[in-house]
This record gives C-alpha cells, sequence and structure tokens, in this order.
C-alpha cells in the first residue's frame, strides 16, 4: 500500500475526552539517599505538556489539522496552564470547569531519560463535571468532519452512547479510543483502536493472529461497529471490517525508546488523514508509520509534519531514478526540510552524448538535487519531426537515470515545461548553449517563486542532431 501526505490544512477535527496537565522533572541522579534506598534527583529542567485527549489533539495541530477540544479542567493553576499551552498551538479548548474536582495532572521524575517515578493527582470526574458537553458538541460539530473520543477512564465520557449518536446523525464518523472492560458503551461508532492489552481484556487472550482476526470480528457484529484496529506493538497493527479481508501492517519503529502516548498519534494521525479525504487504509497505514517515530522519543511526544512526510519518502523508496510528478513533488517537499537546493533542466535528450554527460554535471554544481524532464515522445515529434525520437522515452529517461550527476527524471507531454515548473518551483532553472536568461522557457515562472536562471557553457560540436546526420551519411 502505497501511503501519500494528505492536504492536512483541510482537516478539521472535534476531540471530546479526558484531558490532562503531563509534569516532567529532569535532572542528573549520582548517588542514593541517605534518608531511604532511593535515588536522589537534582531537578535541572521542568517540562508541562497537554496530555490525553490534549496530546491528540497537538498531534493534529502539528500536522497543520485544524482542532477542537472539549474536556473537563479544574478551578486551578494547572487547569490555567493547560489552556494556555492549547492556546499557544492554537487550539480551540471548550473546556467545562469542575467546581470540586482538580485539574488531572501527572508528574514524572526523569534521570538520563530514564523514568524513575510517576505521581498521578487526581480524582475521578461525576456526571455533573460534563453536564454541558451536549451543547458544546452541539455548537463545533458543524466544523468538524471527524469526532474523536478519547477515554483514559477519567469520568469525563460519562455518556458516549449520546455523543455517539449526535454525530452519526450528522454524518460525523466517530473514532474511539477506548479504555476499560466494557466496549458496549462504545457501541454504532465508526472506528475502535485498541491496543492488544485492552482488546484481550474484552475478548479474552488471543494466542494467534487468527484467534485476533476471529474474535475482532465477533466484537465488530455485536458492537456494530464500522471497523476495528488492534495495535499490537512489536507486531504491528490489524485492521477490520465486514466482508473485507483483515489487513495487517508490520510494526515501522527501528528502536523503542518510549510507548507513552503511542496510541493518541496513532488515532490523531486516523482522524486528521480521514477529515483530510483519505481512505480508512491509507490513513492507518499513515498512522502506522507516525506510531514507528514517535515511539523513539522520550514522553507523550508529536510527530511532526516534516518527520511524516520523511518517513513517507522513506515508504516509498523514490530516493532517486524515473518518478511520476506526485513521486518527484513528494520527493522535492522532503529534502527541502533539510534545506536542500533544487536545480531544473529540460530537453529531448534523445541521444545522449558527451555534451550531455558534461551539462548535467556541471548543472548539478548549482545545487544539491538536479531534476531532469525530458520531452515525452509525442512532444519530441511536435517539435523535432516525425523522425524523431531515435530512442523512445522509457529508454531515454533509463540512461538518464544511470548518470551520477542527475537525481530525479520524469517526462512532461507539453512542448513547454511550463506547468511542471509551476508545480516545483525549483530553486534554480539551468540550460545549456548560447541563450540569454531571460530567452530561457519558464524563466519568469521561476523568478518570480524566487528561484534563479542560470546559462550553462555550450558544448562544441556535440549535439543530437549532427549525431543523427552523421549516421545517415555513413
Amino acid at each position: 500500500m502505497r501511503v501519500t501526505m494528505p492536504l492536512f490544512d483541510s482537516a478539521h477535527v472535534l476531540i471530546v475526552g479526558d484531558v490532562m496537565l503531563d509534569r516532567y522533572w529532569h535532572g542528573s541522579s549520582n548517588r542514593v539517599s541517605p534518608e531511604a534506598p532511593v535515588p536522589i534527583v537534582n531537578v535541572s529542567l521542568e517540562e508541562e505538556r497537554p496530555g490525553g485527549a490534549g496530546n491528540v489533539a497537538l498531534n493534529i495541530a502539528a500536522l497543520g489539522g485544524q482542532v477542537s477540544l472539549i474536556g473537563v479542567v479544574g478551578n486551578d493553576p494547572a487547569g490555567n496552564l493547560l489552556k494556555t499551552r492549547l492556546d499557544i498551538a492554537n487550539i480551540v479548548s471548550d473546556f467545562q470547569v469542575s467546581a470540586t474536582r482538580p485539574t488531572i495532572t501527572k508528574l514524572r521524575v526523569l534521570s538520563r531519560h530514564q523514568q524513575l517515578l510517576r505521581m498521578d493527582f487526581e480524582e475521578a470526574y461525576e456526571a455533573e463535571d460534563s453536564s454541558t458537553f451536549e451543547s458544546k458538541i452541539d455548537s463545533h460539530i458543524s466544523k468538524a468532519k471527524i469526532l474523536v473520543l478519547s477515554d483514559y477512564a477519567k469520568g469525563t465520557l460519562q455518556d458516549c452512547q449520546s455523543l455517539i449518536k449526535r454525530a452519526r446523525a450528522a454524518n460525523i464518523p466517530v473514532l474511539v479510543d477506548p479504555k476499560g472492560g466494557d466496549f458496549t458503551r462504545y457501541r454504532g461508532a465508526s472506528l475502535l483502536t485498541p491496543n492488544i492489552s485492552e482488546f484481550e481484556a474484552v475478548v479474552g487472550s488471543c494466542n494467534s493472529e487468527q484467534v485476533v482476526v476471529t474474535k475482532g470480528m465477533e466484537l465488530i457484529q455485536q458492537l456494530g461497529i464500522d471497523a476495528l484496529l488492534v495495535t499490537r506493538g512489536e507486531m504491528g497493527m490489524t485492521l477490520l471490517r465486514p466482508n473485507r479481508a483483515p489487513v495487517h501492517l508490520p510494526a515501522r519503529a527501528r528502536e523503542v525508546y518510549d510507548v507513552t502516548g503511542a496510541g493518541d498519534t496513532v488515532i490523531a494521525v486516523i482522524a486528521a488523514s480521514l477529515a483530510a479525504g483519505e481512505p480508512l487504509p491509507e490513513s492507518i497505514a499513515l498512522a502506522n508509520l507516525a506510531a514507528g517515530i514517535v515511539v523513539g522519543k522520550l514522553g507523550a511526544a508529536i510527530v511532526t509534519a516534516a518527520e511524516l512526510r520523511s518517513a513517507i519518502h522513506a515508504e516509498n523508496v523514490f530516493e532517486r531514478g524515473v518518478v511520476t510528478e506526485e513521486q518527484l513533488l513528494h520527493a522535492i517537499e522532503c529534502v527541502r526540510e533539510n534545506g536542500e537546493q533544487i536545480v531544473f533542466t529540460n530537453g529531448c535528450f534523445d541521444i545522449i552524448h558527451a555534451g550531455h554527460v558534461g551539462y548535467l554535471e556541471e548543472a548539478r554544481k548549482q545545487g544539491d538535487r538536479l531534476v531532469v524532464a525530458l520531452n515525452s515522445d509525442a512532444s519530441v515529434k511536435r517539435l523535432k519531426g516525425q523522425a524523431r525520437p531515435i530512442n523512445p522515452i522509457d529508454r531515454r529517461m533509463a540512461v538518464l537515470a544511470g548518470l551520477e550527476s542527475v537525481d530525479w527524471v520524469v517526462s512532461f507531454d507539453e512542448d513547454t515545461p511550463e506547468r511542471l515548473l509551476r508545480k516545483l518551483k525549483p530553486d534554480v532553472l539551468v540550460k545549456g548553449g548560447d541563450y540569454t536568461a531571460e530567452q530561457i522557457v519558464g524563466s519568469s515562472i521561476v523568478k518570480e517563486s524566487g528561484g534563479k536562471v542560470k546559462v550553462l557553457r555550450f558544448f562544441e560540436n556535440c549535439s543530437t542532431t549532427s549525431i543523427v546526420n552523421r549516421i545517415r551519411q555513413q
């Protein structure tokens, strides 16, 4: 399954669930306390991050999506700080303030990137703490394309059925990150995303992939849900849907550093992708890549758009060579994240000769990556006559892709590469010969987007036409 980067800026997700404040105290630990056999941590850094449903929201915002978040906080400094952190991330937070219970807070003490201690400050919320949720949802649901219920079993989601029915009545899909041993409270949802432990707590032990599939399909039927995604750690993910073959995705993590918040990232990426118009299987494949990134980070971390784009780039394996326009666009986005400069040139390149090789080597030196765009066979015939090209497009592209100086080769059907230049916006447009910069086709397009145009030296006595004529004379 090939994944692409969705247009996340078109995604609007509404999240309802347990919000909390995650605190991290970092410091060195070189000795044991004389008072008790515990390490002494000399705290040198303190961090505060939104956790729980707040972390789901942060993940979506980091990808460029729009997020509205409904939850419960206490009337305390932790609740104020949590809202401030979310405001900074451009997340619309619409909280009900509990009059009797504090903001849920988790404090983790770490040394040398290892968690030594976690302290939880919380009291389970009651029904009255979420009494205004239905009216809050009504004020946000019209803008949302997806509803996420982020359940941490802290009491925020007292009546999931009411929320699910409200959303489904508005044709809004509902994604649920579940908790607890009773999944019937999520009946009628579009997708549930339990991890394997949460899944087994409901259906019983699963000692094989086939048992996961069998029990998962039974659960889908019992709950009347559209799909079930079981995240299985090092075993990857399994997507189950009625009347469809199971989809098994392998784990993508190179090194597991900390699984905290991985479930938040998974449901966030799925929600943002679906809200951006991607199909469910592709959205889950994208979430699988994101999970592989986030477990390599410390704490409830997020995945940025740049990181996800790079993972997609590696997954699609188009580091260099012959590419489609779509592949080329993604490849360029990835290398630009690293500050690399894109050089563009174009031509027929019918019979590759020494002049071409020397020219392309010079072109490559003008930046970090060289794109060579070739006129299609039909385009060459219009420009050069019916006897050309000598070599068809697939052979011309294969030869150019084999040159060390060339990164990507792409073809175009028009007589000029102007449309392609508008899409790619190269940093440098080069052409060889006795042109002036103003005479080069597409020069104004490149300059308008902030690029440069360069004319490279002309290689004497080298041209495809002269080679063809000499062959014909002989």
